[in-house]
């Protein structure tokens, strides 16, 4: 699932192409994204024609169209991107749906998987993802505050990690470079670590996430890839994530994969040692 910097490379990626142009026609070609729209494909089509695009905002994994006082909400879910064409330009499969520009641009959103969606929210403009906390990222983001929060926290480290709302944007891939880097094995209760090492941990979350962001993201395969088709690069500098069976980059010892929350988590087993009191 695209994650933080995946979804900031997209978000820069619309706005360069799409913020002050407007939108003169929609072209829904599975209904399955918009269905969340109270009037279906039809009416998400009407209600988007001759929109102007003031911005492109996102908090988290979240990305939105703000049009006007209104927002197009886009979840990329585990497969969805953006592309920009031109009209004519041969369709990728999967493509869901068309946005026409008013520049003779094609915005096209293309998701194999389906959990994607776009959501029409009006009067949301200004953030209609509320429900989500701040990410790394943001201004405002606290990590001071973010740490505190942490320690108070019973549950595993990376399960608090990943529940965005506690920080907005981390998936398992920045989880565990994170981990790695902060020498903290995943399933330490978050109200026994240290004052000093929640705040580190959650500025080391942001160092990693600006690094990947840095090199355009991590791309695996073709199901994430920027507006124009390019491919990130940051897959290449993973310490820990599906780096099973290869050598810890700091003492040598052999990363290992292990089951967490229908997922996988990878890790040293050296380097990030198992919490006393744990069980195997």
């Amino acid at each position: 699932m695209p994650e933080l910097p995946e979804v900031e490379v997209v978000r820069r990626g619309l706005d360069a192409h799409a913020r002050g142009r407007r939108i003169e026609a929609v072209t829904v070609l599975h209904p399955r994204p918009v269905r969340t729209h109270p009037v279906g494909p039809d009416g998400f089509a009407r209600d988007l024609a001759g929109r102007a695009v003031d911005d492109v905002r996102r908090r988290g994994k979240y990305l939105w169209l703000a049009l006007g006082d209104d927002a197009l909400v886009v979840h990329l879910g585990m497969s969805g991107q953006f592309r920009v064409n031109q009209v004519g330009d041969p369709l990728l499969p999967n493509t869901r749906a068309l946005f026409l520009l008013d520049d003779g641009a094609e915005l096209r959103f293309v998701d194999q998987r389906m959990f994607g969606g776009l959501d029409w929210r009006p009067g949301e403009g200004a953030c209609p993802v509320g429900h989500v906390a701040l990410d790394p990222f943001d201004p405002a983001f606290d990590a001071a505050a973010v740490g505190r929060r942490l320690r108070t926290r019973r549950t595993a480290v990376k399960r608090a990690l990943l529940d965005q709302r506690l920080v907005s944007g981390i998936g398992n891939i920045y989880a565990d470079e994170t981990l790695w880097r902060a020498k903290t094995h995943f399933e330490t209760p978050g109200d026994e670590i240290g004052p000093r090492q929640a705040v580190a941990l959650i500025r080391t979350a942001a160092d990693v996430m600006a690094e990947a962001l840095a090199q355009g993201g991590t791309s695996f395969d073709a199901l994430y890839v920027h507006v124009n088709g390019e491919s990130g690069y940051f897959d290449r500098s993973l310490n820990a994530y599906g780096r099973e069976g290869e050598p810890c980059g700091r003492c040598g010892t052999a990363i290992v994969r292990r089951p967490f929350m229908n997922r996988s988590s990878f890790l040293c087993p050296r380097c990030q040692r198992r919490p006393r009191g744990v069980a195997r």
